[in-house]
């Protein structure tokens, strides 16, 4: 199991099934060309992007390289890494027929062929597991983030404090917080919040 740093980008939710398996990154899902105009959801990525880096791992097929195109581009200033896939012809197990250009997508290649391609992309690893951060729902909670009269205004300025989409569920949130902040970064910026 790989244990990146950066945040790993995919078209959906069975590439995100995929890389469960190779990495436990926090794996963000474009849910292909929605991407392009959910702004929230491209303002979470940013902030998480700014925080941990990225890495783009989309099919290899057309619409792939326009979803990796138009990320790149949506990331200003964010130093944005490149995995690629091969070019192999086939269909998915789940679907009945190959896709428009017959190539396998990420959640058609095998766990070594991913592993490869996310260290040849460049990702930073570490010994350090990604998951089971030091936040949760019960610390939101007593930390006043939910739960609480003023919980909104408190989870409008953290959520200001990283240009988060002011809507962003809780889930998400800490994701976020999880992926991109140290108990103490995450400690410093509530003790701002009114």
């Amino acid at each position: 199991m790989l244990h990146i740093r950066e945040v790993v980008v995919v078209e959906g939710k069975h590439d995100a099934v995929k890389l469960a398996a190779v990495t436990d990154a926090v794996v963000f899902q474009t849910n292909g060309f929605r991407i392009f105009k959910d702004t929230a959801r491209l303002a979470e990525l940013r902030a998480l992007a700014q925080k941990c880096g990225c890495v783009l791992l989309t099919d290899s097929d057309g619409a792939g390289f326009v979803i990796r195109n138009y990320l790149n581009g949506a990331l200003p200033g964010i130093a944005v890494k490149h995995a690629f896939i091969p070019e192999i012809k086939g269909k998915e197990k789940r679907k009945s027929a190959p896709g428009k250009e017959g190539l396998l997508g990420v959640e058609g290649m095998d766990e070594e062929t991913l592993k490869s391609a996310l260290l040849a992309a460049g990702v930073t690893v570490d010994d350090t597991p990604q998951k089971g951060g030091f936040m949760t729902k019960s610390r939101l909670f007593s930390d006043g983030l939910t739960g609480r009269e003023d919980a909104a205004a408190r989870r409008a300025a953290f959520s200001a404090h990283f240009d988060l989409p002011q809507k962003l569920s809780t889930a998400r949130l800490i994701q976020f917080i999880n992926a991109a902040l140290s108990e103490e970064e995450y400690e410093a910026v509530l003790e701002e919040l009114p």
